[in-house]
């Protein structure tokens, strides 16, 4: 018996460290695919005009990251403008289809679930410096593919599931727990048309968030531009 159990530890020793090895390999693969940390390390700011389709009504957007300080998004529906601030601290929205024209902190899981935007690449970039841990649940199909199958959780223990396709080593589909009319349900966020930018980095042209079936909302880029000059004073609440 204890050398039935001294064999098992073993095959346990031997399995972990190769693992642990292939997260690893997916991981750096990923960061590669993205454009890599030195692409990364020369962006200092990015702006994005997209397309934002939310129940049939289409509405321009444009999206100002200045990289570890803070993001601004401001879209026009239906005459209103709607505006969303990230910064490193908090996060505020001004959303004048809910009644108010004031700017309104931003609910903690909503924060966190877009505080990653401010940083150039994703949440497997530098993954472990942000107090994030890692696992490699194995694979799972999406759409098409076979995909790797990621489990991220954060400091605050909330989690993440990411599936990264082993042909483009792309994160093509994020899934979460989120807050939908005071009820929970899973936010599936799926990426599709990557396309290299003159940065050197990689990203998806088309993102589409679903919201527990209840509600969902399409994204696509038009034009995207690194490295402009940005005033940090949108990034205050007015």
């Amino acid at each position: 018996m204890k050398s039935k159990i001294q064999i098992i530890l073993f095959l346990f020793a031997l399995i972990a460290p190769v693992t642990a090895q292939t997260l690893d390999e997916i991981v750096a693969r990923h960061v590669e695919a993205l454009g890599g940390k030195d692409a990364m390390s020369k962006v200092t700011s990015m702006t994005v005009e997209q397309t934002i389709e939310v129940m049939g009504t289409e509405a321009p957007s444009v999206t100002t990251v200045l990289f570890g300080k803070g993001a601004r998004t401001e879209m026009e529906v239906m005459g209103n403008k709607i505006i969303q601030v990230i910064t490193d601290k908090e996060g505020w929205t001004v959303n004048p289809m809910m009644g108010g024209s004031d700017p309104q902190p931003m609910p903690e899981d909503q924060y966190k679930m877009n505080r990653d935007q401010i940083f150039p690449g994703d949440a497997l970039v530098d993954y472990q410096q942000k107090g994030n841990k890692l696992e490699l649940v194995g694979r799972e199909q999406v759409g098409s593919v076979n995909a790797y199958k990621l489990k991220l959780t954060d400091p605050s223990n909330r989690e993440m599931f990411l599936f990264i396709d082993p042909s483009s080593w792309q994160i093509i589909q994020t899934v979460m727990k989120g807050d939908m009319m005071g009820q929970s349900v899973d936010i599936t966020i799926t990426m599709s048309d990557f396309r290299k930018t003159d940065a050197g980095l990689t990203m998806p042209f088309n993102t589409f968030m679903d919201f527990g079936g209840q509600f969902s909302m399409a994204q696509k880029v038009a034009k995207v531009a690194f490295n402009q000059p940005v005033d940090t004073t949108i990034f205050k609440v007015k």
